[in-house]
């Protein structure tokens, strides 16, 4: 009998059984699909052994006129710009007070009061004091978070040291505070109220945080303007370097909430979703405005500027914008806008491109290659001048497995070395970014892995996609073959299953003898790579992997026999003992130093009976 070549689709489909996805790839994690056959992703390193503080949610990279190549990142808890691996803290502030003896210390313990009549403060915000004389031993002049607030004039730090003694003091302190912090996660409802009727617990209350804190960014020139969900803008002036908190963007008008911030490439106007209406604290969730043309500052439509607004209408409330090709796409929660440029009077006009549709977060839209990609609430779309839902072999699977209280988390990112977009999202059991789903527009296939991640940014002005972590640092992806987010160095798991395939006519049994694996190592970082394939026969089609009758499972989905079988660099054939009449492979490897990409593999067997 000639040898069988095992040449499969590209791309997962879980859209079915593993018999019905015949001739394909049916499970994976941590590979992608070139040329039509899969390999091991590459690794990551991260960028420097500093880290930040919070949850980051947002990147962005540009460069100064001075050559530096910043990044900002927005977390939950501040805001920070990247230099060289440092994390610059500019996180701008909300208040500056003078108190007087406003400490009060407890002996043996690192908890100290703090007493503030001009409120304002929430738990988790930073503040910093100057100016402080010794209280009860501890002299208290440096940046604090607040612990915890005890009135709405009194608040707690941690001084990180015990005081010496009770005492109340500290003579005349400035106290400046930042902004204050974000919610890190979506905390569920829970309670009576919370879910269906009857549901919940008598007498405790639905409780949850916010939403998230997301920062939307964009470089004005050389200078950030960037500001936090339902946040003021602010503005960073390059110019007077790292060591410089942002100030508030101070003009006429400007906004003093918004959703988003976009600065368009279209004569740079600067735009404000769901902002607040003009000359008025009235937030109005489907208004967009914007500044005038080249002006960041002057936000007051007049005859002689074209600032402006407008309001939408199909949806509730702005989700999200982005930037495309003439235009400015702009999402609702049940449509999608274009924006365009017709200059005075109406300056930017909107046409709706796009009903009936849903968007899962403000970061779940990627745009690559001239085409806006993103999830949506069951399903996923695009945008390449018309609105349709992508065809996707993982929908099913995605959306059985997606933890729905936690949309707010998903993000989307482009690796455009490999032509794709990635989506994060958390599983049904996690309320952390935890799966990942990868749509290779190309090769117009899909695959999917689990990985932690908060943020991500693939821009040309780096060498590598950058990914923030739970960790507290960012990562360069596409880095080495490894996984080297801390000092140590860890191995990535990767395997790739196929679907179940009929051996001969899928009616008689046949015994395969012996495997060609045709597996290549290149860009391996050991001298003798290797990975495994597992071969799965099977004596009947079935969804699913079972154990044998002999040991209580179901045969008839059982695995007859499986063979395991090391592959290395220069493995020619391999002889085996397994017999079915359907089998399946899996490719996996899971040693540090190790890459590798599938060719195709061919089989030799002969017919072995009905039984």
């Amino acid at each position: 009998m000639p040898l069988k070549k095992l040449q499969l689709k590209a791309g997962i489909n879980r859209e079915n059984t593993r018999y019905t996805s015949e001739g394909g790839w049916y499970d994976c994690d941590k590979i992608r699909f070139r040329q039509g056959t899969p390999e091991k992703i590459g690794g990551w390193q991260r960028i420097s052994d500093t880290t930040f503080l919070g949850v980051c949610r947002s990147l962005w990279n540009w460069v100064t006129l001075g050559s530096q190549n910043l990044i900002g990142v927005g977390t939950n808890l501040k805001f920070y710009i990247e230099n060289g691996g440092a994390y610059n803290d500019i996180t701008p502030l909300r208040a500056t007070v003078v108190l007087t003896n406003p400490f009060e210390t407890t002996s043996g313990s690192p908890i100290v009061e703090v007493t503030d009549a001009s409120g304002g403060y929430t738990d988790g915000d930073f503040v910093t004091f100057s100016g402080a004389s010794a209280v009860g031993g501890l002299t208290l002049n440096a940046e604090y978070q607040l612990v915890e607030t005890v009135t709405p004039n009194v608040y707690t730090i941690d001084a990180g040291t015990n005081a010496g003694s009770s005492a109340t003091g500290g003579g005349t302190v400035t106290a400046a505070y930042q902004i204050n912090t974000g919610p890190a996660f979506v905390v569920p409802l829970v309670g009576w109220g919370a879910g269906s009727w009857s549901s919940g617990t008598w007498g405790v209350g639905a409780t949850s945080t916010d939403a998230i804190r997301v920062w939307s960014q964009a470089n004005f020139g050389e200078d950030l303007i960037f500001g936090p969900r339902n946040g003021a803008i602010y503005l960073w002036d390059a110019t007077l370097g790292l060591g410089t908190r942002a100030v508030l963007l101070a003009g006429t008008e400007v906004p003093t909430s918004q959703k988003l911030i976009l600065v368009s490439d279209i004569n740079r106007f600067v735009f404000a979703f769901g902002a607040n209406e003009l000359a008025s604290a009235t937030i109005n969730p489907m208004l967009v405005r914007w500044s005038d043309q080249e002006d960041a500052t002057n936000w007051s439509p007049s005859a002689t500027n074209q600032a402006g607004d407008l309001v939408l209408s199909n949806g509730t409330q702005i989700i999200t914008a982005k930037q495309s090709r003439q235009e400015v796409l702009v999402w609702s929660d049940s449509a999608l806008y274009s924006m365009q440029y017709v200059g005075a009077p109406a300056v930017w006009a909107a046409q709706l491109v796009g009903e009936n549709i849903s968007i899962a977060s403000q970061n779940a839209v990627a745009y690559a290659n001239g085409v806006a990609y993103w999830m949506g609430k069951d399903k996923f779309y695009m945008y390449d001048g018309r609105t349709q839902a992508l065809i996707c072999d993982l929908r099913k699977f995605i959306f059985n497995d997606f933890n729905e209280e936690q949309y707010e988390q998903v993000f989307a990112g482009t690796n455009e070395s490999y032509h794709e977009i990635w989506w994060w999202y958390c599983s049904k059991d996690s309320n952390i970014s935890d799966r990942y789903v990868v749509y290779n527009y190309i090769e117009q296939v899909w695959y999917y892995g689990t990985m932690n991640r908060t943020a991500w940014l693939d821009s040309g002005l780096r060498s590598h996609p950058l990914g923030a972590t739970y960790s507290n640092n960012l990562v360069n992806h596409e880095q080495g073959v490894d996984d080297n987010e801390t000092a140590t160095t860890v191995a990535i798991p990767a395997y790739v299953s196929s679907a179940q395939f009929d051996l001969e006519d899928g009616h008689q049994f046949a015994f395969i003898w012996r495997i060609l694996p045709d597996i290549t190592f290149d860009g391996s970082e050991i001298g003798n790579p290797s990975a495994v394939m597992t071969l799965l026969p099977m004596q009947n089609s079935g969804s699913g992997y079972n154990n044998p009758a002999s040991v209580g499972g179901d045969n008839s989905a059982g695995i007859t026999r499986t063979a395991t079988l090391p592959i290395e660099q220069f493995t020619g054939q391999i002889f085996t003992r397994v017999r079915g009449r359907q089998l399946a492979i899996k490719i996996e490897s899971s040693e540090i130093g190790v890459t590798w990409q599938l060719g195709t593999p061919r089989i030799d067997m002969r017919s072995d009976g009905r039984r």
